[in-house]
């Protein structure tokens, strides 16, 4: 594990508890998403579209579903428009 992921999982280990939020988080799966918003759109939409991801994650909805879901809306922004 690098230092980076050693800072990252204390991290999110702190806040969890802080939140009292016990899950495990997949890190990579998160910044992948938020890079994917923030090269599609612009920067500030990669803590937005994670904030948006959590919300329906936490009223429900599968994660893979999620990401499906923000997929679909990312190719359709990249799609030619006639």
């Amino acid at each position: 594990m690098s230092d980076q992921d050693t800072v990252l999982a204390a991290w999110v280990a702190d806040v969890g508890r802080e939140l009292g939020v016990d899950l495990e988080v997949e890190v990579g799966v998160v910044l992948d998403l938020a890079g994917d918003a923030a090269h599609a759109v612009v920067r500030p939409a990669a803590p937005l579209t994670t904030f948006l991801v959590g919300v329906a994650v936490g009223r429900g909805a599968r994660l893979d579903d999620a990401l499906e879901a923000v997929g679909r809306v990312l190719a359709r922004r990249a799609a030619p428009q006639d």
